[in-house]
């Protein structure tokens, strides 16, 4: 753990920041319930990890495969046990893929997390529908829309037909379950253009759920430290958080 970066700090960085969600979900007329935190550990150790833990954190978000990998035995030591897709024992910690899945690595990607938050291809369900089978579980997924003109944001355009192909097919997955929508806002130091996104995504979860009304939309997966308190009031049921919890990543060697 840095230097800079005490326990202490961090049971009181998510003490904060769970302020700040309830005064958001008040403002917006919705109950601190409605939302979950989930602490963004990517580049983080273990022992950071633990103590967010400590403090109360049930929800993790990791961006590879390779590097949880290394942290799931260091997690192990420490004593933080991490559920699988059923959802262990209520006091583990869920861990969820938040970052981009190349379908090679979808296998190793089902029996690493409790959850995929980042579908963005027909190709990956059906990779994680096939590999989820293999390990007799059922893995929650939400699917990730695109919503900037940023070349390196991935994720379904919302009026693609490889999107609505998806949404036709999830029936026939058995295998994977779908849970709602996720997206990351463009990158401006506006916090009016992230709004206008996290509005878009709402908008678009109730479009998809009126047509589609079999499957799952309930998650609304945006907002991350600079904006989570926006995404709140525009209807965000989980709110993805790190250096405001961590501090600054460490640099890697």
């Amino acid at each position: 753990m840095p230097e800079h970066l005490s326990i202490a700090s961090i049971a009181e960085n998510i003490r904060c920041i769970q302020e700040k969600i309830s005064t958001a979900t008040h403002r917006s007329g919705r109950s601190h319930d409605e939302v979950k935190l989930m602490a963004v550990s990517k580049m983080q150790t273990a022992t950071a990890i633990s103590e967010a833990f400590a403090a109360g954190v049930r929800l993790f978000g990791e961006n590879r495969v390779q590097e949880f990998q290394q942290k799931l035995k260091d997690l192990n030591t420490l004593g933080v046990l991490v559920a699988d897709s059923s959802g262990g024992d209520g006091n583990a910690a869920e861990v969820h893929l938040i970052g981009h899945l190349q379908s090679n690595k979808a296998t190793r990607a089902a029996e690493l997390f409790t959850a995929v938050d980042t579908v963005d291809s027909l190709k990956l369900a059906l990779r994680l529908d096939e590999a989820a089978g293999k390990l007799e579980k059922r893995l929650p997924v939400l699917i990730e829309i695109k919503l900037s003109e940023e070349a390196a944001k991935t994720g379904f355009e919302p009026e693609s037909a490889e999107l609505m192909e998806l949404l036709e097919r999830f029936s026939d997955m058995k295998h994977i379950q779908m849970r709602g929508l996720m997206t990351v806002p463009p990158f401006d130091e506006n916090p009016e253009i992230a709004r206008i996104c996290f509005r878009h995504l709402r908008q678009l979860r109730e479009q998809l759920a009126a047509r589609y009304d079999r499957l799952d939309f309930s998650e609304l997966s945006m907002g991350m430290s600079g904006d989570f308190e926006i995404a709140v009031e525009e209807g965000s049921t989980l709110v993805r958080v790190g250096t405001a919890i961590f501090g600054s990543r460490p640099k890697p060697a």
